[in-house]
């Protein structure tokens, strides 16, 4: 049976591929789309969600927008990497499916509880923000989720601050609720994705799929390659947000490190690190691991299958 998921996402260049490799992979059911504030204001980030719907032909799935600020911090973007709209480089489309008038965090309690125990997963590539409020809200839901697998973090080093990463530190106080519940919970984070890289050989791949959703992420990844040289000197560009949902479609793609995680939240240099504690082994009851090394190839074999097999929707 297909993995059910929510992607809550804030596309966001990466986002929106790993909302095609949801949509396109025949592992994934995708019960619904929530947006959240982080690589662009809500309003930019809702927008693209839609518009990549549109692209891929995504239909009958909700999609809701959720929080425009963190919890407590005044927002901050990521202009430098996504660009102005957010999702800078093609030409996006105009939406054509209305947005649930639920909120995100409605929308995300009710599909959990409306479910079995067990047969939601939640895959958040974005802030913290929407699942923290969900779990606050609604606190069962923290024992029906199947698991939490989320793209953000690092333990060795971030992106947004030395020892910070991007989604974790615009909304430490949210990710400190979503790390600390006893959801068994996958940290995707930088350690792994920086192995994802869109090399030439990448985009030669998807190129040569040839449809109207595969030229779309090669100028979505065209522009991600140029804000990364210039903003962090990759030769390629991680693309960081799909590996989550690769490791929901199959997770021996990766290999992962059971460890206790926490977020600290009063560090002068190390707000928003993920700490990863690896000093022993871990003990018996804990919920949360890490995702230490990807096998490139089949990673993005996956990428490639996915816009196979999503076609060339009509526009």
């Amino acid at each position: 049976m297909p993995r059910k998921i929510i992607l809550d996402c804030d596309p966001g260049h990466d986002d929106a591929v790993a909302m095609l490799l949801a949509h396109g992979n025949p592992e994934i059911e995708l019960m619904a789309v929530t947006t959240v504030v982080g690589n662009q204001t809500l309003e930019k980030v809702t927008r693209n969600a839609l518009s990549v719907a549109r692209v891929a032909g995504i239909v009958g799935v909700p999609f809701a927008a959720g929080a425009a600020r963190p919890l407590v911090r005044q927002i901050e973007l990521a202009g430098s990497i996504h660009g102005e709209s957010g999702l800078d480089g093609p030409v996006l489309p105009e939406p054509t499916i209305e947005l649930d008038k639920r909120h995100a965090i409605d929308l995300i309690i009710d599909t959990i509880m409306q479910h079995e125990p067990g047969e939601i997963t939640l895959v958040p590539t974005g802030g913290l923000t929407n699942i923290a409020m969900a779990v606050r809200k609604e606190p069962r839901i923290a024992e029906r989720v199947r698991e939490v697998v989320l793209m953000g973090g690092a333990y060795a080093g971030g992106n947004w601050s030395a020892t910070s990463e991007f989604n974790i530190i615009i909304d430490p106080e949210a990710a400190h609720i979503v790390f600390n519940e006893k959801w068994p919970l996958t940290m995707v984070g930088l350690d792994l994705t920086h192995q994802a890289l869109a090399t030439p050989e990448v985009a030669a791949a998807i190129a040569a799929v040839g449809t109207g959703p595969a030229r779309f992420v090669g100028e979505l990844l065209e522009f991600f390659a140029e804000a990364y040289r210039d903003n962090q000197g990759f030769d390629s560009p991680p693309v960081h947000d799909p590996c989550a949902v690769a490791y929901v479609i199959d997770p021996s793609i990766m290999t992962t490190r059971t460890a206790p995680l926490d977020i600290e939240l009063t560090g002068t240099l190390t707000l928003g690190m993920t700490v990863a504690d690896f000093r022993a082994p871990a003990p018996a009851d804990c919920t949360t691991q890490v995702a230490v090394s990807l096998d490139h190839g089949r990673f993005w074999a996956l990428v490639v299958d996915a816009l196979q097999r999503i076609g060339d929707p009509a526009q």
